[in-house]
């Protein structure tokens, strides 16, 4: 009897401890919809464009749809232009980080989606595979030359026209011509007031490096800051009424696009159970941090959009992060968001950017913004 008693309050407490997850809003900024990037490896255009149509609503008050694959287009001639002059030794795929996205608006502006779409209109769906091995093999046989033809740019450029389309040198948005530029100038979207910020141990803080990951093909850099003054900048920002691009690591058995949840467990356990009902989870430091970035388990998978914040009954709070997966399918849950914990946002976020007004004074002060 004293067995079932037992049995029967422990069931009883394993019950009661499995909460189901139950989201409270706290910041819910203007985005646009979420959509896809289909059989691309253009996430960094995808959530970084998104940024952009949400500054574009916070600035104007317009919702735009912005072409992603203008600035995949006029990125993928930089990273041509990069791999070739280094004579092969440097990374050429479908690739690249947030700035970019940055880096392409300063140089070649801004077009809306109905201008640029960067697919025959027989196409149902992007798919990269073959104009990557395409670009590859033409960027190798430059790179490999005793002497540089003067036509690969032209060269590289016919196979862009071919798969994306060539570049629009004019258009009409709502009854009037622009070109890129002008039209970047509509949108009042200013390249140079954005910044990137990242937190590891192997350079000093409060200074900006050349972050060494694959995709920085481009050698961007970042400014470097403490774990806690990062999440610090991304709860200011939020609060302020900015959103954040973010480039982190979705590799963990936490992140769920199925079910719209991103955690890091204190303990796994083969059902995961963690991904519908509240569980503890790490505390995460910068040591082990650094840790795991050393060891290759934090790396810079995927690139999204931070639009918000919720938080469960607990009291514990959760970023939304807008992805590029598209949304409603078996694969896809939450609408296409995921409501990422703040200790898997600490433990597995390579980088933020952050317009400068959205930064903390703290911040701005030390790193003398």
């Amino acid at each position: 009897m004293k067995k079932i008693i037992l049995s029967a309050l422990s069931l009883f407490a394993l019950t009661t401890f499995a909460e189901e997850y139950k989201f409270q809003n706290v910041i819910d900024l203007e985005s646009t919809p979420v959509i896809s990037q289909d059989r691309t490896g253009t996430c960094w255009s995808y959530a970084t464009t998104s940024f952009l149509e949400s500054e574009i609503i916070r600035l104007t008050g317009k919702q735009i749809d912005l072409s992603e694959m203008y600035n995949v287009r006029n990125t993928y001639m930089e990273k041509a232009e990069n791999y070739i002059y280094r004579q092969g030794s440097a990374q050429f795929s479908q690739g690249a980080l947030g700035h970019d996205v940055i880096n392409s608006v300063a140089k070649f502006g801004l077009v809306p989606l109905e201008a640029f779409k960067g697919k025959d209109d027989s196409e149902e769906k992007h798919d990269h595979t073959e104009m990557e091995s395409a670009l590859k093999g033409m960027a190798d046989s430059f790179a490999k030359a005793r002497k540089l033809s003067p036509k690969w740019r032209q060269a590289v450029s016919s196979v862009l026209d071919v798969y994306m389309g060539e570049n629009p040198t004019e258009f009409t948005f709502e009854g009037k011509k622009y070109t890129a530029k002008s039209f970047l100038t509509y949108t009042k979207i200013n390249p140079t007031a954005y910044v990137s910020l990242t937190s590891f141990t192997h350079q000093p803080f409060n200074q900006s490096f050349i972050l060494n990951i694959p995709d920085n093909f481009s050698n961007g850099s970042f400014y470097n800051v403490p774990i806690d003054e990062l999440i610090e900048n991304i709860d200011n920002a939020l609060t302020k009424g900015f959103t954040i691009a973010l480039d982190c690591d979705v590799s963990e058995v936490g992140f769920s696009a199925k079910e719209g949840i991103a955690v890091i467990p204190s303990e796994e356990d083969k059902e995961k159970t963690f991904l519908k009902e509240i569980k503890p989870e790490k505390t995460i430091t910068q040591e082990f941090r650094q840790q795991e970035f050393e060891n290759f388990n934090t790396q810079d998978d995927h690139l999204m959009h931070i639009v918000g914040k919720v938080k469960d009954q607990n009291g514990n709070f959760y970023y939304v992060v807008k992805n590029s997966w598209g949304s409603g399918s078996e694969r896809v849950g939450n609408n296409g968001y995921i409501y990422m914990s703040v200790p898997y946002t600490k433990l597995k976020t390579i980088s933020v950017m952050i317009h400068k007004d959205g930064l903390s004074s703290k911040t701005k002060s030390s790193l003398k913004i």
